[in-house]
């Protein structure tokens, strides 16, 4: 009598597939364990390492600054003019702007009936504007997608004069073959620098309104600096002077850690 064999044929093949997915759930096991304990040594190793000295940056580990300053170069030799961010209609913009620091802004003492905006040429003279003085020049309106390191995004809508405008206009062509161009608050307590080509980009500006109305002064009335191809934290509130130079120019964030070119 012919006896049937238990091992029969799909019995078998499901042996097969069941080993087959072991070894599969085994290697991806692993290599996620694996790849866990390369992250950590890696943050450890990050961790450990010597702090940059300070200087116009800080904070940071020499091995980050080094990554950052690399991503700068790169990013530089790929800028242009043409490296246009995408504009929205008015429609799109939030009517309720984001204000995500008050560094600079917050001072007790400050009067905006006093303010007017210093320029420190390269010969060393001054050239002291009022809000007038530039909003007496043709406006230009942005709506844009503003990008902050934190992680958010927020479609906003900008009026001012273009940073390109200001310079022609009030005759700072030598400044402005300069490197860097540094900008602060009055109080002096927020302060960006900013490569030069960035900021004669077509759509920087030096922003007096928002969403069609003055600024108010949560958002740095009575001028501020709207830069799309940089993150918010170079977007300086409330100016109060611009300065320029061939070295880079101090910038509180980057002396905090963060990346000092923080293009997009």
């Amino acid at each position: 009598m012919k006896m049937n064999n238990p091992f029969n044929k799909k019995t078998t093949e499901k042996i097969v597939y069941q080993k087959q997915i072991n070894r599969r759930n085994f290697i991806a096991f692993t290599s996620f364990i694996g790849l866990n304990v390369v992250a950590f040594e890696s943050w450890r190793w990050l961790y450990k390492s010597p702090e940059e000295k300070s200087g116009i940056t800080a904070g940071a580990r020499k091995p980050l600054r080094k990554a950052l300053n690399q991503n700068e170069l790169i990013l530089r030799k790929t800028f242009s003019d043409g490296h246009l961010v995408k504009t929205y209609p008015k429609s799109m913009a939030d009517p309720n702007v984001r204000v995500n620091s008050e560094i600079g802004i917050d001072d007790p003492d400050y009067d905006s009936k006093t303010w007017s905006l210093i320029i420190n040429k390269k010969d060393g003279s001054q050239l002291q504007l009022s809000l007038k003085d530039i909003m007496a020049l043709p406006k230009t309106e942005i709506v844009y997608d503003f990008k902050c390191v934190e992680g958010w995004d927020q479609i906003s809508y900008w009026g001012g004069l273009k940073f390109k405008d200001f310079i022609n206009h009030f005759n700072l062509q030598e400044e402005a073959k300069l490197q860097y161009v540094g900008m602060a608050t009055p109080d002096k307590a927020y302060y960006v620098g900013i490569d030069m080509p960035s900021a004669l980009h077509p759509q920087t500006l030096l922003a007096y309104e928002v969403n069609g109305k003055l600024l108010p002064m949560n958002h740095g009335h009575p001028l501020r600096l709207i830069i799309p191809v940089k993150y918010g934290i170079k977007n300086l509130k409330r100016i109060g002077t611009i300065s320029f130079s061939d070295e880079r120019l101090p910038d509180y964030w980057a002396e905090q850690g963060y990346d000092y070119y923080s293009g997009l």
